[in-house]
Order: structure tokens, then sequence, then C-alpha cells
């Protein structure tokens, strides 16, 4: 079993050399209210959902930011003339979301929110590398799949409108130089900030996955602002159908973990180890997972992938008892 000590120890954890970035506040009222921003796009239009929040409170609430393709839903692995639409996942097919993908955002949305709060989860942000110009034909609406997916997860838990909210894309420019990718989505974060320029209201957490540039993304953010950005969660895929990937070693920058997983399961497992989750949200994780694969057959490497983990989730359960 992979701890919370254990991560440490393995890893190269550079927070004794770490120097806190000072960020400002420029509160006129010290029991100001403020409005959370949760959905549409940045780019676009900005709707408030109003929810009076005391900026005097110790507590923050955590905004999952997430990539889309291969992290929420597979690409399938689909290119055009060698260039990846998305991704580069072959396991699951093409616009197939992850077995207790929605769920595991929403539990590290809902972790130890204050009783007042627990009704309004932050909504996830969207970095996409999707292109804005192409947003006509790609843009993440309220009707889509995705949108539907999450918003269910979130009723199936008792919580209305939980789901997708603002979504900060990229742009044609990155489909052409495909480099560029990693530093977008970090100058998408750093706008997505602005909704909270002091830090007081949010902390974030990033899940995104091998394969474009997410890990340059999530590093930078963890380097550049460790004081808001709590860890960075990364989807191992692979186009390579026959051969199993390698699980990177996780690591610790500026003492936050970098985790690397191959199902929503595991990490759930991991979120429940470095304090990001409960042990019933990680039930409902896999309660979700088993559910989402309940007509694949068993001989499939999707369940292969599942049990390792679940092994993992089991011997979590029967220590903490």
């Amino acid at each position: 079993m992979l701890s919370a000590l254990s991560l440490q120890q393995r890893c190269d954890n550079n927070n004794n050399n770490f120097v806190p970035r000072t960020i400002t506040t420029s509160r006129t009222s010290s029991s100001s209210f403020v409005k959370l921003l949760t959905t549409t796009s940045i780019s676009t239009s900005t709707e408030l959902r109003s929810v009076s929040i005391d900026t005097t409170r110790t507590h923050r609430f955590t905004q999952v930011i997430s990539d889309v393709d291969d992290t929420l839903k597979s690409s399938g692995g689909v290119n055009v003339g060698g260039v990846a639409l998305g991704g580069i996942d072959v396991q699951y097919g093409r616009g197939d979301f992850y077995p207790g993908v929605a769920e595991f955002m929403l539990q590290l949305s809902l972790y130890k929110l204050l009783q007042q709060d627990s009704n309004y989860p932050a909504n996830i942000a969207i970095l996409t590398a999707r292109a804005e110009e192409f947003k006509a034909a790609l843009e993440i609406k309220d009707g889509s799949k995705l949108s539907i997916a999450l918003r269910s997860a979130g009723e199936k838990a008792g919580i209305e409108g939980w789901g997708v909210g603002p979504v900060l894309y990229g742009s044609v420019a990155e489909w052409i130089i495909q480099d560029r990718k990693g530093l977008r989505k970090f100058t998408n974060f750093e706008r997505l900030m602005q909704q909270d320029p002091a830090g007081v209201i949010f902390q974030y957490i990033y899940v995104g996955d091998v394969g474009e540039l997410d890990q340059e993304a999530g590093e930078t953010m963890v380097r550049e602002y460790p004081e808001v950005v709590k860890a960075v969660f990364l989807h191992v895929v692979t186009d390579q159908a026959d051969v199993p990937p390698i699980i990177p070693a996780p690591k610790f920058i500026n003492g936050r973990p970098i985790v690397f997983f191959r199902t929503y399961v595991g990490a759930a497992v991991d979120a429940v180890q470095l304090g990001l989750m409960n042990l019933d949200g990680l039930q409902s994780v896999i309660n979700a997972a088993i559910e989402k694969l309940s007509d694949v057959p068993e001989t499939s490497d999707k369940w292969k992938d599942i049990r390792k983990d679940l092994s993992r989730a089991e011997i979590l359960f029967e220590t903490s008892t």
C-alpha cells in the first residue's frame, strides 16, 4: 500500500528550499462577500452563481481543474496525418468516460467543505487544448454529453447544478505547434486565478493526463503557485494496445504531490492517503467505476487495471478499522 508517508519518502521533496510567494488582498471589508464563478467560458460570457462566503474564513473551496481528452473521456487515440485529435489513449473508445471520473472530481470538491457550503461544491474548471477558433464545433455546452455526465454525478449525490464551470480554450497555434500546449494551459490557469486573485476563496487540484503536456502545465503550477495548488493527478494513458503502461513514481515539487494513476479508483486511493478525500468518497468512486464496467467482459484489461486498484483500496479500508 502506498501511504502518504511513503509518498514523501519516495519523492524528491524540495519543500525545505521553498520560499512562499506573497499573495496580497484588496479586500475592503473583513466580512465582505463574493460570488463563485461557476459556469460557461471565461473567453466569452460568464455567469455567476450567488453564494455568500465570508472571506475571513480559514477554509477554502477546492476547485478541480481538469483537462478533457484522455482525462475525463478517451480520445480513442485518433489521429489525422500523424497529429493526435485530442490524445493517445486506445484502451477506451473515443468519447467513453472513464469509470469513476466524475465521482472522483466531485469527492475532491466536497472534501472538508463546511456544513453550510456542502450543497455548493465548486464546479470543475476546464483547461482544454481545443482551439477557441473552432469553438462553434467544439464548445462544451450545457447539453453536451460531458456536461450531462458530470451534472448527473452531482444529482446522484443530492447536489443540484454541479458540473462544468469556467472553460478556457487553447488555440490553433497549439494544434500546429504541439509543444506549446503545456504553456497555454498554464497561462489559462493564471487567467482562472483572477476569479480569486487574493487566494482566499479557492484552492486547486489539477487533473490531467500524460499525453498532451499536462505534466508540464501541472508542474509549473505547483512551482509558481504552491500556496493555492494542492496537488496534481496525471492519468497514465498509452497508444500501445497490447503493452501495459509503466506508472511513474510519484514525486513532490514545492511540497505538493504529483501523482500518476491508471484508474480513478487508484487516484481516489492516493487522494485518501494524501488527505484530499475521505473513505466514503473513495467508496463512491469504487461504486461508480464498478457500475460503469458492469457490461464489460471480466477478461478485459480494463477490469485488470481496476482490480489492481481495488486491492489497494481494500487494504486501505481494512487498516482504517
